[in-house]
């Protein structure tokens, strides 16, 4: 579900939401009681149990699916296998934003993508994002007073694993406005599937670790999501300089917030054991490839 199929019915379920909703006339939401109007209006209006829970300024969501979510496709989809990642991690210690990954070529074949999104979690997905985006669009001073970030956790809590992604308010608005493209907001919006037996059975979601996500995880995070989606997915060519891909990841990503809380980037290629240094100047201005 990592692979291209996932992110395909993540488009489809993104066009849904737009194209099922109108501008807002719902009451205002303060802050203070979106968790609660979330749950309700789901449950009322879509008879779907979902537990929301605000910390901090970050706002989780979590949808216990107990018939299980994928099922098996008619069609499965094709996609080519060109790269393995062994380790893709990063973190800001001291100023120093470093990157390390271990990514090999592969030999190039073709693989098929056999799962999908069964019909009723694909149906019971998508009206838990309308009424998020009906609620958020309704609040008390949005700017001001919305959760920054959003965390929604589509559970399978029969078979005992989850879908997770997070997304920063001002994405989420700009691509529902079509300011910001479909393809764009897919790479901003932080996808990862986890294994997890903890949740089999589990439909209060009392088996998550809810915190609070800074600008900077966040940050941290969609580095790490871009770089898998350019060599899993995949979308760099088979000769591609890794290298230079990642740093053109870097670069786009703390342009695209303004993110100028370093003074180092560092990028460690675990394959090849080679570093490259540059300063803030030398990562905003492109030089330095």
């Amino acid at each position: 579900m990592a692979k291209n199929g996932l992110l395909f019915n993540l488009f489809i379920l993104s066009n849904l939401i737009l194209s099922g909703c109108t501008s807002s006339t719902q009451p205002t939401y303060p802050k203070e009681s979106i968790d609660q109007a979330i749950q309700d209006i789901c449950k009322k209006e879509y008879k779907t149990d979902v537990k929301v829970k605000l910390v901090g300024s970050t706002l989780w969501i979590y949808l216990p699916i107990p018939e299980g979510i994928v099922e098996k496709s008619n069609k499965p989809e094709k996609f080519i296998e060109r790269f393995v990642i062994e380790q893709n991690n990063n973190e800001l210690k001291d100023e120093i934003v470093s990157v390390n990954y271990l990514i090999k070529p592969v030999p190039e074949q073709e693989k098929l993508q056999d799962m999908k999104y069964s019909k009723a979690a694909f149906d019971r997905i998508n009206n838990v994002w309308k009424v998020l985006r009906r609620v958020i669009f309704s609040m008390e001073h949005p700017e001001q007073n919305s959760p920054k970030f959003f965390v929604t956790v589509t559970a399978d809590t029969k078979n005992g694993f989850l879908i997770k992604e997070i997304f920063y308010y001002p994405d989420f608005k700009k691509v529902s406005y079509e300011l910001m493209s479909w393809g764009e907001y897919q790479h901003r919006a932080i996808q990862e599937t986890e294994v997890s037996p903890k949740i089999i059975g589990d439909t209060q979601g009392l088996n998550l670790k809810y915190s609070d996500i800074s600008f900077e995880d966040f940050i941290l995070q969609q580095i790490q999501h871009r770089i898998r989606l350019k060599f899993q997915k995949p979308e760099a060519e088979k000769n591609a300089d890794i290298d230079k891909e990642i740093l053109k990841i870097i670069r786009y990503t703390l342009k695209a917030y303004g993110f100028k809380d370093f003074s180092t980037l560092e990028l460690n290629n675990l394959a090849t054991v080679r570093k490259i240094t540059l300063n803030q100047t030398a990562v905003f201005s492109g030089s330095g490839d």
